[in-house]
């Protein structure tokens, strides 16, 4: 305003001052007017809507309270300093997520594995198959160890004689003391005891050459089982010249148990056996006189 200008041109009926008469007072609503100091905080009426655009760096103190979240940023009282795995519903977890050497786990839970992933090392055999599983039997295609069909024809023996043997005109054991062979150790004193677990079918053989004195004109062979008759020979007859120097070998099947024992006897027969017997043994290398047994494989 001017000096010139009349107070009575300033104030107005109740000795308030004229707005109008302000010229170089901006109004009262213009914010632009307030260049320092602070305004009140009584003074201020703010609301969501004449805050628009608020920075969130801006925000320093204070907790955002859930209903200000929204669902589908977070799941509610979720701490992202301590997640559980079971929060995890969906999706799939990367491997760069996963250690180089994974913790030692049990297996139980683990299903549809597929064998095409194993490149290296070897499946222990206790888990494949069932059955008994050492180094004499193999796993067959229906997953069960079992033993192979074939086999050896063991338990077997083989014995022989050296020294002569008299007294053939009566019913008389063979002496074969000397072993060629005895797979499982279960020939003693000219006699076979089927070991145990190893019961079956059998073949024995038998064979001797004799001498025989002026009368002896049959023989007969006898496969001993249990110290009694199992199976004889009919009486094999030939002249008395044949008798004297000759050589039988047959053979005889039979069924046997565990523990079950075999021998070989012999009887020469004829009208006159005044005249006597004796074994023609032969030698260790040409043996006239022996006795063998073995199990058929099973």
């Amino acid at each position: 305003m001017t000096k010139t200008r009349n107070i009575s041109d300033l104030l107005d009926a109740n000795g308030d001052v004229k707005s109008a008469a302000l010229d170089n007072v901006p109004p009262s609503n213009d914010a632009s007017a307030l260049t320092t100091g602070t305004v009140d905080n009584a003074r201020l009426s703010l609301d969501a809507a004449t805050i628009p655009n608020l920075d969130t760096a801006k925000i320093t103190t204070g907790t955002f309270s859930d209903a200000r979240m929204p669902s589908t940023v977070l799941n509610s009282n979720v701490d992202l300093t301590n997640l559980s795995a079971t929060n995890l519903t969906s999706g799939t977890v990367p491997d760069a997520r996963f250690p180089a050497t994974l913790p030692t786990a049990s297996g139980a839970n683990l299903t549809s594995l597929n064998a095409s992933n194993l490149s290296t090392g070897t499946v222990p055999i206790a888990r494949i198959g069932s059955g008994t599983k050492n180094s004499t039997t193999f796993l067959r295609g229906d997953n069960t160890f079992a033993s192979p069909g074939g086999g050896v024809n063991t338990p077997a023996f083989r014995a022989y004689q050296t020294s002569i043997q008299s007294g053939l005109q009566n019913f008389t054991k063979i002496s074969v003391p000397n072993e060629e062979f005895d797979t499982d150790g279960a020939f003693s004193s000219s006699r076979f005891t089927v070991p145990s677990g190893k019961g079956g079918i059998y073949v024995f053989g038998m064979g001797i050459g004799v001498t025989a004195g002026a009368g002896m004109n049959a023989a007969q062979f006898v496969l001993y089982k249990n110290g009694s008759t199992r199976i004889q020979t009919a009486n094999l007859g030939f002249t008395t010249q044949e008798m004297s120097n000759t050589g039988f070998n047959p053979t005889f099947v039979t069924n046997a148990n565990a523990g079950d024992y075999f021998e070989f006897y012999y009887q020469m027969l004829g009208i006159n056996t005044s005249g006597g017997a004796q074994t023609d043994p032969g030698t260790s290398s040409a043996q006239n006189v022996w006795f063998y047994g073995y199990r058929l494989i099973q």
